[in-house]
């Protein structure tokens, strides 16, 4: 990688990744920048997701920015008068997503700590109203290791490729379990490792920005999600995804793949992971989670 990719070690990653996310937010898709999905077009990275048809034609225009490296919505299985919460909303593509399942009885916040997305968001919500006949969500500018969300409010936290950019998982996990109400439920969907990078990989900004850098082993996810408090946890990984973006010729991917060592594929230490837990009814009840591999490798 070129020199300007290495990040000095004073360098903040969260300022890094409000910069690129922000320059994502105006030019309207990730695939003028680094981000989650690397380069490819945002249809296809949904599509390939199983992201339903007419969900999707309910969205206002530039909400689908290609930011998902997996489908936290259709796993959280939602149901109408749920309360929602997004963390690492974006432009409001799962947000609007929940809506529709939440129905009016429902409501759906999404969480951001760019300005530029929360403002694309709030601005995409008329939109949203008008196609949808649904007045069912609300955007936060907040961190989401500090959610500006009430204790025991909400009953199903969702995110899409986010919580790996965060420099403070174990805070993040802490504050999905504050914010759920007991027996609340979580469904994540992020990119994990399976063994560690490369150290030309970890120091990259693209490979940062792009949620590869920031990714951690699956195992540790575990462990933070169990620290927080949480319950009946279930960890499903699953190499299509990572595959897809090989087949694609993802640039982003493409160039990481690079610093691999010789005859190592990019799935072989990246995965997609699905996570889900709730957070228990009564504190001392307990139960030994589970961890399920689709890997194709």
């Amino acid at each position: 990688m070129n020199n300007e990719c290495h990040q000095e070690k004073n360098l903040d990653p969260r300022e890094v990744i409000r910069e690129a996310y922000s320059e994502i937010a105006k030019q309207g898709n990730c695939c003028s920048s680094s981000s989650c999905c690397g380069n490819s077009s945002a249809e296809l990275i949904t599509s390939s997701l199983g992201y339903d048809q007419q969900e999707l034609s309910q969205l206002p225009q530039g909400a689908n920015m290609g930011l998902s490296c997996g489908n936290p919505v259709a796993i959280a299985s939602l149901q109408p008068g749920e309360v929602v919460l997004d963390l690492g909303a974006g432009g409001g593509f799962d947000v609007f997503i929940s809506a529709q399942k939440v129905g009016a009885t429902g409501r759906v916040i999404g969480v951001d700590m760019t300005p530029d997305m929360v403002h694309k968001a709030r601005h995409n919500v008329q939109s949203f109203r008008e196609s949808s006949g649904l007045n069912n969500v609300e955007f936060r500018l907040g961190e989401i290791e500090h959610l500006p969300v009430e204790n025991e409010s909400i009953d199903v936290v969702i995110s899409n490729c986010v919580i790996n950019l965060s420099p403070d998982k174990p805070q993040v996990w802490r504050e999905i379990a504050r914010v759920l109400k007991p027996g609340g439920r979580v469904s994540v969907s992020d990119l994990a490792l399976l063994k560690p990078l490369p150290n030309t990989v970890q120091e990259s900004v693209r490979a940062l920005v792009g949620c590869i850098a920031g990714a951690v082993l699956v195992d540790e996810t575990e462990k933070m999600a169990l620290s927080a408090g949480l319950v009946n946890i279930v960890l499903k990984t699953s190499s299509n995804y990572i595959d897809q973006l090989s087949s694609w010729s993802d640039p982003l991917y493409l160039e990481i793949s690079q610093h691999l060592p010789s005859e190592s594929n990019f799935s072989d230490y990246v995965t997609s992971l699905e996570v889900t837990a709730r957070k228990p009814q009564i504190k001392q009840n307990y139960k030994i989670n589970h961890f399920i591999s689709t890997s194709t490798h």
